[in-house]
């Protein structure tokens, strides 16, 4: 049996994920899934990756910002702002960048992030 656990994204360890932004792990449910807080600097724009085997849900939390999203020939740009929830399937490159006030959002990760620099390739990217 996994313990439950409760964390606060302020008490989290703040690390620098592959694609450059800033990210406070949180919760994690060993089997399943892990759920972090990522964040961009105003205008900051993160580097473009596809992941090797990890899908996300993202929910915008705070600021604004633009995400690209390429697969299998379909390109997207989405803007984001509070509210906004979205999917990168396993297959995806994408790329984000934050808005004048940043950009933060909360996301799942199934299966839980494996914590190996191999898991986000750099991509081609947008901009």
């Amino acid at each position: 049996m996994t313990p439950f656990t409760t964390t606060h994204v302020a008490d989290s360890a703040e690390v620098t994920a592959p694609d450059g932004s800033t990210v406070r792990p949180l919760c994690t449910l060993p089997a399943v899934a892990s759920f972090a807080h990522f964040a961009l600097a105003p205008g900051q724009v993160s580097r473009a990756v596809e992941h090797a085997t990890v899908e996300e849900i993202w929910y915008v939390v705070g600021g604004s910002g633009r995400l690209w999203r390429g697969q299998d020939g379909r390109e997207e740009i989405t803007e984001l702002r509070p509210g906004t929830c979205l999917t990168i399937p396993l297959g995806t490159a994408f790329q984000f960048r934050g808005g004048p006030a940043g950009l933060q959002v909360v996301a799942v990760t199934a299966p839980p992030w494996p914590g190996t620099g191999e898991e986000a390739a750099p991509v081609p990217g947008h901009w």
